[in-house]
Formats: structure tokens, sequence, C-alpha cells
């Protein structure tokens, strides 16, 4: 009978080399893919009793974050645009935490009436609303316009949430201790706010306008928490890492293809939903961060905001021209 250990033996000395570099690389990737991951919420903080919004939650790190709410015991509500997705998602949430409190609502964050018709509902249907979570968004698109004329990536991802959050703020400040989390990211330290082409018709890019739009998140949640002082309404902005999700289905096609080659091994060593929902989860819960407001987070920890990001200024002009550019006077 053969011997196979005598073989993988003789095998192991005649190869030492390759072995000790198969072994040290395949350490190293993961060691390197757990660094990628980032930190983990560990709070078991329960929200039974409470209510959540979560806008775009029916894929990605929203429907992550959904979960984790609903495996709380909170009322989660949906807010989505595609209200078929929204439903198969709301049934998986529903199916993995064991709640059945989850509901859809329609949100299509390019219509500020449609922003103004879930904030009348939420308003009509809920007794209280404990945590927003301003988390859908859209990345490197060609140059769109909303509904009401608006650049898309700035009024999807900056003025829809921002009218949806000052239209539910009675609401938060009724149920006090609240939360308001706005997902941001990394690519605002590349932003910059165009104040005089704020819809970029001069001179528009996808990259360009992305920045603006994430650097405005930051900006907002720092006014936001500015105006909100001692009204128990706290507020977290993010960045969730890079993620392997739905956002970049824009970016990936507009990719030259020995871009997209060299990018796939990669692919494998960046964060998946649940990874990267975690900062949300981590604001949104997190028993140490409720006396926090206007911090910005990355890996389930504070992290300080670009340079233009902390400019006071800016971020009281953005305040009016965002509420002069969605009506925020008008009834």
């Amino acid at each position: 009978m053969r011997n196979y250990a005598t073989d993988v033996k003789l095998f192991a000395e005649e190869h030492v080399t390759g072995l000790a570099v198969a072994v040290i690389t395949g350490v190293g990737l993961f060691v390197l893919r757990r660094w990628l991951a980032g930190g983990v919420c560990h709070s078991k903080a329960r929200l039974d009793g409470k209510t959540v919004l979560i806008t775009g939650a029916n894929t990605g790190i929203g429907k992550e974050t959904a979960v984790d709410m609903a495996k709380r015991g909170a009322r989660v509500l949906l807010a989505c645009r595609d209200q078929a997705r929204a439903q198969a998602a709301a049934a998986e949430i529903r199916k993995r935490s064991g709640n059945g409190n989850v509901v859809v609502k329609q949100l299509n964050l390019a219509s500020l009436q449609s922003v103004r018709n879930l904030a009348k509902d939420i308003l009509e249907t809920e007794r209280r609303l404990d945590v927003l979570i301003n988390n859908a968004g859209i990345m490197m698109c060609p140059k769109w316009k909303t509904e009401d004329g608006f650049e898309m990536q700035l009024g999807v991802n900056h003025l829809g949430h921002f009218l949806l959050t000052n239209c539910l703020l009675d609401l938060l400040k009724r149920s006090s201790p609240s939360r308001i989390v706005n997902v941001s990211s990394l690519a605002h330290e590349r932003g910059k706010i165009y104040f005089e082409d704020i819809n970029l018709d001069k001179d528009y890019s996808p990259k360009k306008s992305y920045g603006q739009s994430k650097l405005a998140n930051v900006l907002f949640s720092r006014e936001l928490a500015n105006r909100l002082k001692d009204t128990g309404v706290t507020v977290y902005c993010l960045h969730p890492g890079v993620i392997r999700t739905e956002l970049g289905r824009h970016l990936w096609p507009s990719m030259a293809l020995w871009k997209r080659l060299v990018a796939q091994p990669f692919m494998m060593l960046i964060k998946s939903p649940w990874e990267g929902a975690q900062t949300t989860i981590y604001c949104s819960v997190d028993e140490k961060e409720a006396s926090n407001t206007g911090l910005y987070y990355s890996d389930c920890a504070p992290k300080e905001a670009a340079p233009q990001a902390q400019d006071e200024e800016a971020a009281r002009r953005l305040w009016e021209l965002s509420a002069s550019m969605v009506g925020l006077s008008k009834p």
C-alpha cells in the first residue's frame, strides 16, 4: 500500500521555499482582509418600543442595518424607491430578524414631492421616531437631473435627505433622546462645494459631483448638530468603508477593461455589506456616543473629517442655500 505520509513529507522537503511563500502570503491576505473589514459594533442595546427609519434599505448596507435594528426589537421603516424590491427585502429582514414589525414606505429622493409625501405619511401614522438613518445614495452617475431640475448626485445624496430630515425634526424632538445618522464617504476629503455653480452646469464630472455631495453630508451634519443643541437629538456622520454593493453600478461599466481586470481580484478584499453597516449601527445605538453630536466616524470610532468639512461658515452657507433650493419655508 502506498505511504501517502511519506509522499507528502518528500514533497514538502522539495518545495520548502514555495510552501513557505504560500503560507506567508495566505496569512498576510487573511490579516489584510481582517484589517480592511474594520470595526464591529459590540453594543447590546435594545430598541424595543422604538422606531427607526432607514432610506435605501432594500439593498447593501441599508438592508444589513435594517436587519440589525429589527433584531434589537425596533419597528423598522424601509423608505425605498423600488417598491417591489423593498417588499422582497422586508420579507427577508422579517425572516432573518424574527421581527415582523418591518414596514415599507415609498420614497424617491430625486423628487421633493415624494420626500414631502413620505414626511407627511410618517407624521400622520407614527407616534415616534427614535432613529433616522439617511443611508440612500447614488454614485458616479452621468449628468442626470432630478424631477426638480437639480444635479442628480447633489439632489439624492444631499438635498432629498436635507428636506426629509427637516420635515421630521419635530417628531424626532418629541421622541428624544433620538438620533440622526448621515452616511457620507471618505470621498468628502476630495470634495468642494461649488456655491456659484451648485448643479455643476458649467463643468460636470461624476467624481467631482460625488465629492461635492459627500462633503455636503458632513457639512449638513455639522450645522444640524449646532442647530439641535440641547434638544435631545444628536447627529452623526460616517464613512462606511469601501463595500461590495450596488452603489458602484454606474462606476464599474465606465472603467477601462484593463482597470476592471486589475481591480477584480481586490474586490474579494473589500468590505461585505454586513461589515460596511457596522459604523452606521454603531452611531445608531452605541451607548457611549449618546452624548456626542456633530462628529464624523469611521470603523466604529470618531475620526477627524477633512479641513473643508470643518468650515462653520461653509456649513451655514450650505444650509441656507439648501433651504432655498428645496423651498423649506413653504408649507
